[in-house]
């Protein structure tokens, strides 16, 4: 029949070649069943890739475990509320949200790269944040619909960011300070001095709060 006549798929190397050799001197019926096998377990492997996609798709979403899309669309959403009108049209959102966008924080930049609101993105999931910010859908559900989309969203995490209402800013290395003005959207282009970053992180303590420095 076919099946008998049915060649073993070619392996390379050594391995391969050996294989098929000592399979010329098996008996037929011996290699029909060892090829019904051999296609059982190509069949069973396929079931588990099935079943593995399915388990990582149905993962479920956590909004606690989302935090720089809901930080940053929370943020946007206080944007859209502060203008004077055009806050439900969505060719206003998804142009501010483009604005929003330009941002220097590299989480928020991240999160925009995956939504296609940046210049360099690759996908384009913009309408499933500009829609529903027109009618007012709650941020942590918008987050919800754009994991079911793409989990890696949810995998952005924001740095440990250094409380500026208590630390010694003058003793912060310049690398922290560099980081604080990142973390703020902020940088300190010409600077060539420590004291220079320490005046601009200092800018920031008060705006946030901090009375003595």
């Amino acid at each position: 029949s076919s099946g008998i006549n049915a060649e073993w798929p070619l392996r390379p190397g050594l391995l391969g070649s050996s294989y098929l050799i000592l399979r010329s001197f098996l008996p037929v019926s011996f290699k029909y069943y060892l090829s019904i096998l051999t296609a059982i377990k190509m069949q069973l492997l396929q079931v588990l890739l099935l079943c593995s996609l399915i388990v990582l798709s149905s993962a479920k979403y956590d909004p606690a475990k989302c935090e720089v899309c809901i930080t940053f669309l929370t943020k946007f959403r206080a944007t859209l509320d502060s203008l004077e009108s055009g806050s439900s049209d969505t060719t206003v959102i998804e142009k501010e949200l483009r604005k929003a966008c330009k941002t220097t924080q590299p989480k928020d930049e991240r999160f925009c790269w995956y939504l296609g609101a940046t210049e360099t993105s690759a996908t384009g999931m913009v309408q499933q944040v500009t829609k529903p910010m027109s009618f007012h859908k709650p941020v942590e559900k918008i987050c919800g619909d754009l994991y079911k989309m793409d989990a890696q969203i949810c995998d952005l995490k924001y740095e440990k960011q250094i409380d500026l209402k208590t630390v010694n800013i003058k003793k912060l290395k310049v690398k922290d300070l560099k980081k604080i003005l990142e973390q703020n959207g902020q940088d300190c282009k010409g600077c060539t001095e420590k004291s220079e970053y320490v005046k601009k992180v200092e800018a920031i303590a008060q705006a946030q709060g901090r009375t003595e420095l």
